[in-house]
């Protein structure tokens, strides 16, 4: 992982490097955040593991929420827990929801205290669609016409 990161960390200062949650990965991360690299904890699954990564230095933990949902626990939990514990030590660690399957896990995220979400494309096109706002646009859009007025994209 060291060998792998010297080389990252040569393209640019704001590279961030990935480690999994790991013994391994964590030495790596103590090492990498010692020496000012940016480190992403991944493959969290539980709140301990996530307050180990950022004992190590971690810049970010990045719980794998949908994963977590998966098996039948509450991945929405787990980013309320972590952000307790963050908080309650005052932790720097950024939390980054990982493994986000649909608008709701974004918003559930942000309540909960996450820093960040990785958003698949396919929910991020969702995020501005809502019924009412389909409904009010076709009536903008209906009402601009019957004033004869052309709207670009419409």
């Amino acid at each position: 992982m060291m060998k792998e990161a010297a080389v990252f960390t040569k393209i640019a200062k704001n590279i961030a490097v990935k480690v999994p949650l790991t013994w391994d990965g964590l030495k790596a991360c103590k090492a990498l955040s010692d020496a000012g690299t940016m480190v992403n904890v991944t493959l969290c699954f539980s709140p301990v593991q996530a307050m180990m990564a950022a004992k190590a230095g971690a810049s970010f933990i990045s719980p794998f929420i949908g994963r977590v949902d998966d098996i039948g626990e509450d991945g929405m939990g787990l980013i309320r827990d972590i952000r307790i514990i963050y908080d309650n030590y005052n932790f720097k660690t950024e939390i980054l929801a990982a493994s986000v399957r649909h608008v709701f896990h974004v918003r559930d995220a942000a309540l909960s205290g996450a820093d960040v979400s990785t958003i698949p494309s396919d929910v991020f096109k969702k995020l501005l669609s809502h019924p009412l706002t389909d409904k009010g646009l076709a009536a903008f859009i209906a009402d601009a016409k019957k004033a004869g007025v052309t709207i670009k994209g419409a």
